[in-house]
């Protein structure tokens, strides 16, 4: 089949948009536009028509025709599987079919067809891949997009932190000034006589003194300057440098600032990150499962560099465990600990390493960790109702925003959602149903919604996502130690679990 052109045009023959797939002039392609309205004869039963070089091979829109121009050698059956699946996309991407809508998706009805069709012959798509390939949906750019923020998120605290490590040597260095300067006051005294006047005279001063800044402070901020607190602070020791006067400095600010909270991610940090990618079929068969982890290590205090992590491993099934070439193999073996073959050398500083990895690759009677079962009924009026369940395969597992997305038939639909639990959304073609958390005491749940007009096959395949702190295999590290003496280190773990991809197809 060789393809000429794919419009989408009105019954006088205007072409709203028009993609062309082969090298021809546009006064070609408008002159065979042109004719094509000519060309129709009231009565005709069939949907093509032949001229001495090309055929039109077209189906109603309403009021619009979607019309190809083929070659007469091309496959007449191949012509009209085509014209189907092109009829299929533009109401996907049209909600209503009229000139003006056709125009203000131009662009993505473009884009789809270039899916369909390439220099002039046919891919190998459906409706569900057209609409994946022109959303360009990406794994690999959302992961990419969630540690960029946890980055950004970072670095907003290390400036945090750094703003209260300036902050507190700025007091500490006004400290210091006016250490130095009470210093000196004492040091100009001659004898006891003259020390206990100088006290003696001091002490009305430091009565008077702090009404003034006291007021100024006051002021200061009613007029909300920046940096006004440290001004002020400034200005008073300076003050009292000039005096020559001894006063105690607040502790209570230096208290604020040495309370700095202490975050999460220790000296010691573990990383345990697993990945899933599943297939399953309509009835529950499994057609691909492969689950990959890693633990990595991150160190960022000198004295924890030699130490050894302790791994336990209670899952039964047959994990494919690989430790870090560094490592000393035959002890994770035999004990199930993680250190470096060279027991001098320490691990990198301030860097994640990846120490172990392990694999899960299997297929059949496997239980997947959350299993969803759809089923759609042909109802009446030509419309579907589905019931979708799921249910916590898993008993250890704790998941969090959990999104099944299940997509919807194209055109001109009505949905009507009767029973649920969380809640759902409609974006686009794709009925989102969202499950912010599933557990053991809270394992299964159920969406019930009919779709009129719609067949059984217009709803796979359907896609999971979620976040999970717990893992899928039963690996966790219970004790972190040193290497010299077996000192327990205190060390902080975090766990993720989240699907790459998982599909019901």
């Amino acid at each position: 089949m060789v393809l000429i052109a794919a419009t989408v045009c009105t019954k006088s023959g205007k072409a709203l948009v028009s993609r062309q797939f082969v090298e021809m002039t546009k006064a070609r392609i408008e002159g065979l536009l042109a004719a094509f309205p000519k060309l129709m004869t009231g009565g005709r039963q069939h949907t093509f028509v032949e001229t001495e070089s090309v055929r039109y091979v077209y189906q109603p829109l309403d009021k619009l025709y979607m019309l190809l121009i083929t070659t007469k050698a091309s496959n007449i059956l191949e012509d009209l599987e085509t014209l189907r699946l092109f009829s299929r996309v533009v109401p996907e991407y049209c909600t209503q079919l009229t000139e003006a809508e056709v125009l203000n998706q131009a662009f993505n009805l473009l884009f789809a067809f270039d899916e369909i069709v390439a220099l002039g012959y046919r891919e190998s798509v459906n409706l569900a891949q057209v609409r994946s390939f022109v959303e360009m949906d990406s794994h690999e750019e959302k992961i990419y997009q969630a540690v960029r923020q946890t980055q950004e998120r970072e670095a907003a605290n290390r400036m945090r932190e750094k703003a209260k490590e300036l902050q507190r040597e700025r007091l500490e260095a006004a400290k210091g000034r006016y250490t130095g300067a009470s210093h000196k006051s004492f040091g100009t005294g001659f004898g006891s006589s003259s020390m206990s006047s100088s006290a003696a005279i001091s002490e009305p001063m430091i009565e008077k003194i702090p009404t003034t800044p006291v007021k100024e402070t006051r002021s200061t901020r009613s007029a909300m300057k920046l940096g006004s607190r440290g001004t002020d602070a400034d200005s008073f020791v300076s003050r009292l440098q000039t005096e020559g006067e001894k006063i105690a400095p607040a502790p209570t600010a230096v208290a604020k600032v040495e309370k700095v909270p202490v975050a999460d991610q220790k000296d010691v940090h573990l990383r345990l990150e697993e990945r899933l990618n599943l297939t399953a079929g309509r009835d529950g068969d499994i057609q691909n499962f492969e689950l990959s982890g890693l633990l990595t290590l991150r160190i960022t205090n000198e004295l924890y560099g030699r130490i050894h992590v302790h791994v336990d491993n209670k899952d039964t099934r047959p994990l494919q465990l690989q430790t870090h070439p560094n490592v000393d193999k035959e002890a994770f073996r035999s004990e199930g600990v993680i250190r470096l073959k060279q027991a001098q050398r320490p691990f990198p500083m301030n860097s994640d390493v990846g120490v172990l990895k392990w694999r899960l690759a299997t297929a059949g009677d496997d239980r997947p960790p959350l299993s969803v079962n759809c089923w759609p009924s042909e109802g009446a009026n030509g419309g579907c109702d589905v019931n979708i369940e799921y249910e916590l395969e898993q008993d250890h597992l704790v998941l969090a925003d959990v999104n099944i997305n299940i997509p919807l038939p194209s055109g001109n639909t009505t949905l009507v959602v009767h029973q649920w639990e969380g809640s759902y959304s409609q974006k686009g073609r794709t009925l989102v149903w969202n499950i912010p958390f599933i557990n053991k005491q809270q394992k299964s749940g159920t969406l019930e919604f009919t779709v009129t007009p719609a067949i059984p096959n217009d709803f796979f395949p359907l896609t999971v996502s979620w976040t999970s702190e717990t893992s899928l295999a039963l690996l966790s590290s219970h004790k972190v130690v040193q290497a010299d003496d077996g000192t327990p280190v205190d060390f902080s773990q975090e766990i993720s679990f989240h699907p790459d991809k998982y599909e019901i197809v």
